[in-house]
C-alpha cells in the first residue's frame, strides 16, 4: 500500500506529546573517529532514560485536515480528484487522517489513471492554519497515453499469449481504449475491442464496457468449431461499499457459425451453420472469501440469469447458481464445500437451442476424474451436453508436509484431498411434478470421484492441479480419467 511520511514538528506540544527531555540530549555524546561505540565511551546516563517510553495512542492525538495537495495532475480532471478525496476532511484525530489517507489512495488507483502514488502527512502552516491542522499531499505519476503489453493469460484448461495495447485516461476521467489479441495452445484465438467508461458520482463503483470482439474456438470433445462475432455491453455496479456485493447487466448480439469436424455425429451436424442471439443477463455475486484461490474462510454466491430471444433465431432462458463455503478448524487445514447447478428451457417452438448453449461436465477442474465433457448424453463418442445439471464437491487442504519453504514459495502450494458427484440430462422437471419424480430426474445416473493430489497457486488469479482421481460411480458411456493435470480460473 505503500509509506505514509509524517514529518515530525519542533515543538509537538499542539498534538498533546511531551517534548524530549533537554537533559538527556545535553549529555549525549556522538562517538568520535575510529569509536566504534553507537554514543562514545563516555556516555554519560540519566535517570529519566531508563524510563520506558509509553506508547503513542494515535486516536487521542486529536487532528484536523486542513489541506490536501495533489502534486502531478497533467491531463486529469480535477472533479473526479475532488470525488476520491473528499473523505480525508472527515478526519477527527491522527489514526483518523492515516487509516483516510490509505483509503484515498486505493481510490485513486482504481482510477487507473496513476502509478507510483506517495502520501505525505506535514503539519499545517499559511494563512488559515489550525492549531491542529495537518496538510496531506499525494504525489502522482499519470500514465502514458499509449501503452502495450505481452503477457500470458489462464483460462479454463488452456493458456494464452496476450498482445494488448491500451489509451488510458483518454479524456481525462479515467476513459480507457483497449485492444487485445490472445492465442491460446488449443488453436483458440481472440480479438476484442474495448471502451471502458468508469463513473465517479456517488460513493459505490460503476463502469461500463462496451466490446466488439470475434472469437474462434475448439471443442474435439463435441466434434465442432465455433466462430463468434459479437458485441458485448457490460454495466458493472456495487451494491455496497466494500465491493464484495457486485452486479453485471450485460446486452449481447453474437453471430455463431459452428462448423462440424470430419468425425462428428449426425446429431452436431444438424445444428451447424450460422445462428444470431441477443440476450440479456444478470450476474450477480457476493464474495466474502478472504482469499480467491486458497481461502481459509469466507463465503461465495453467483447467480446467473440470461434471457435470449430478443432478436435471432436463438431462444431460452438459462440459470446457474454457484455456491462455495470455507472454514479452517486449524491453521494446517481448511474445508471447502462447493455446489453448482444450471438449468436451460427453450421459450418456443420457433426458437432453437443451440449445442453451445448445453451444459456440459467432466474435466480436470469440473467433475474430477472425467475426461473434458466427459459426463452426459453422448453419441458415437462425442458429447452433446444437457439442459439440467447439478455437481457437488468436498475439499481439504493441508500445507505441504514438513512446511518447506514456509511463508515463501511454499505457501504456493496445497495438498488437496477431494470427493465430488454429478449429474447432467434432458430431463425436464415439471413445475407441478411431485417432489419424489423431480428428485429422480435430479438424483439417477449420479457420478462420484474421490481423489487426492497437490495444487498450486499462480499469481492469486489462477490454480494448478495434479489429481489422482477414482471414479467409483460412473456410466459405461462416460470417459474416465485417472491422472488429471488442471489449470483454470474457475474451478469446483
Amino acid at each position: 500500500m505503500g509509506t505514509v511520511h509524517a514529518k515530525e514538528p519542533e515543538t509537538l506540544n499542539n498534538f498533546g506529546v511531551a517534548q524530549q527531555d533537554k537533559t538527556m540530549r545535553d549529555k549525549t555524546k556522538f562517538p568520535k573517529d575510529g569509536d566504534h561505540s553507537p554514543f562514545g565511551q563516555d556516555r554519560t546516563l540519566t535517570g529519566d532514560q531508563n524510563k520506558r517510553t509509553k506508547p503513542l495512542d494515535l486516536k487521542s492525538v486529536r487532528a484536523r485536515v486542513d489541506k490536501i495537495h495533489i502534486d502531478g495532475l497533467c491531463r486529469t480532471k480535477h472533479d473526479i480528484i475532488k470525488a476520491q478525496v473528499n473523505e480525508l476532511f472527515k478526519a477527527k484525530d491522527f489514526q483518523d487522517v492515516i487509516i483516510n489517507a490509505y483509503t484515498v489512495r486505493g481510490k485513486l488507483e482504481s482510477l487507473g489513471c496513476f502509478k507510483n502514488i506517495g502520501v505525505y502527512i506535514d503539519t499545517s502552516h499559511g494563512p488559515g492554519a489550525t492549531p491542529e491542522g495537518v496538510e496531506v499531499t499525494f504525489t502522482v505519476h499519470e500514465l502514458k497515453r499509449i501503452m502495450g503489453n505481452i503477457n500470458t493469460m489462464v483460462g479454463n484448461n488452456e493458456a494464452s499469449l496476450l498482445i494488448g495495447a491500451k489509451t488510458p485516461n483518454l479524456f481525462g476521467r479515467g476513459e480507457k481504449l483497449q485492444v487485445d489479441y490472445s492465442y491460446g495452445h488449443k488453436n483458440s484465438s481472440n480479438i476484442n475491442i474495448a471502451a471502458i467508461k468508469p463513473f465517479f458520482t456517488g460513493r459505490l463503483s460503476k463502469v461500463l464496457t462496451t466490446s466488439v470482439y470475434t472469437t474462434t474456438s475448439e471443442f474435439p470433445w463435441s466434434g465442432y468449431k465455433e466462430n463468434d462475432k459479437g458485441l458485448l455491453v457490460d454495466f458493472a455496479f456495487d451494491s455496497n461499499e466494500s465491493g464484495t456485493f457486485k452486479h453485471h447487466l450485460q446486452y449481447e448480439a453474437v453471430v455463431r457459425e459452428l462448423t462440424a469436424t470430419k468425425q462428428a455425429t449426425f446429431r452436431v451436424r444438424e445444428q451447424c451453420g450460422p445462428t444470431l442471439k441477443s440476450s440479456l443477463r444478470h450476474i450477480c455475486k457476493v464474495d466474502k472469501r478472504d482469499e480467491k484461490i486458497f481461502p481459509s474462510s469466507g463465503t461465495l454466491v453467483q447467480c446467473t440469469t440470461e434471457i435470449a430471444g430478443l432478436g435471432g433465431n436463438i431462444g431460452f432462458i438459462k440459470n446457474e447458481l454457484a455456491i462455495q463455503s470455507n472454514w479452517s478448524p486449524h491453521e494446517c487445514l481448511t474445508f471447502q464445500v462447493a455446489a453448482q447447478t444450471g438449468f436451460l428451457r427453450g421459450i418456443n417452438n420457433d426458437m432453437q437451442i443451440s449445442i453451445a448453449d448445453n451444459f456440459f461436465l467432466g474435466g480436470p477442474l469440473n467433475l474430477r476424474g472425467f475426461e473434458m465433457r466427459g459426463v452426459g448424453p453422448r453419441e458415437e463418442g462425442h458429447a452433446l451436453g444437457g439442459n439440467t445439471y447439478w455437481a457437488a464437491a468436498f475439499h481439504f487442504y493441508s500445507p505441504l508436509p514438513f512446511r518447506p519453504g514456509k511463508n515463501s514459495f511454499g505457501d504456493l502450494f496445497r495438498l488437496h484431498g477431494f470427493i465430488n458427484g454429478g449429474n447432467v440430462n434432458n430431463a425436464a422437471l415439471k413445475l407441478g411434478g411431485s417432489y419424489e419424480e423431480n428428485l429422480r430426474v435430479l438424483t439417477e445416473n449420479v457420478r462420484c470421484t474421490a481423489g487426492c493430489g497437490i495444487a498450486m497457486k499462480l499469481g492469486n488469479i489462477a490454480r494448478v492441479e495434479l489429481n489422482f482421481c477414482l471414479p467409483f460411480k460412473y456410466l459405461r458411456s462416460d470417459v474416465q480419467q485417472q491422472i488429471q493435470l488442471g489449470l483454470g480460473v474457475q474451478y469446483l
